[in-house]
């Protein structure tokens, strides 16, 4: 009999180890709220992945083979003051902020017309009009060049483009870009290589538009990709590549040198 209760003892002990284990019970939620690599995606013209949708008009998305070598990235290509994003549409971050990171190369920037103006990233939610940029720029002919800034349009702030001369645009080179969307005050800050560039910074008293402050909207949507809001510019044509975009609540990091 002793022998029976130690072979129940143990077949019951077997049975518990190969029971599933509830998620809930120890799982720790994980801070990534979208992801894309483009590593699993077809090669050729794609309209979604698996967080994403897409927004075109004279604009095309194309997944290629790296041009490192290694996996797949999306090239972006659109056609005079056409728009090619894509659209992380069911944002719900906590407390309405987040960080953001991507690998992206533009192959040129506009030299014309004089203040010819695009964005890489417009972020926006339903109980707002106002359009958040953490990631744009703008052609300044008084430099003859190129130069990131943080902007916004349609809200109380009006439209504008917080553009520095330290953040120069350099066209056919890969950078690692982060931004970081924080709600406490309605700050973005902007890294580039894993380096913080201040001067980008913008918050709810401290930026480029009116003297009515800067508030976020309820962020639910979030694009990424190429528009240029100016008809004919020069050159006609622009072509962006993006690669390893991640959304999160906490700093994804993976950009220093």
């Amino acid at each position: 009999m002793a022998y029976l209760r130690r072979a129940a003892v143990a077949l019951l002990a077997t049975a518990s180890a190969l029971l599933p284990v509830s998620p809930t019970a120890s799982a720790t939620p994980s801070p990534v709220l979208a992801r894309e690599s483009f590593d699993r995606l077809p090669l050729g013209p794609v309209a979604q992945g698996r967080d994403w949708t897409s927004d075109t008009s004279d604009g095309t998305l194309t997944v290629t083979p790296a041009s490192t070598g290694h996996g797949r990235e999306l090239r972006i290509r659109t056609e005079g003051n056409g728009r090619a994003f894509l659209v992380f549409g069911h944002l719900a971050p906590p407390n309405n902020s987040f960080w953001a990171r991507m690998r992206l190369r533009v192959d040129a920037f506009p030299t014309a017309p004089d203040w010819a103006h695009w964005t890489l990233a417009e972020a926006s939610g339903p109980d707002s009009p106002t359009l958040v940029r953490p990631l744009g720029g703008q052609y300044a002919p008084t430099e003859k060049r190129n130069f990131y800034g943080v902007g916004s349009d349609l809200g109380p702030t009006g439209d504008w483009t917080a553009w520095k001369t330290s953040a120069p645009a350099t066209a056919g080179t890969w950078q690692c870009v982060e931004f970081h969307l924080d709600a406490t005050d309605n700050r973005v800050t902007v890294y580039f290589d894993g380096v913080p560039h201040p001067d980008l910074t913008v918050s709810t008293d401290q930026h480029g538009g009116t003297s009515d402050p800067f508030v976020f909207p309820t962020f639910d949507k979030l694009k990424l990709g190429w528009q240029l809001y100016q008809a004919d510019p020069s050159p006609s044509s622009y072509d962006v590549r993006l690669d390893d975009i991640a959304l999160s609540r906490q700093r994804i990091g993976g950009c220093a040198a």
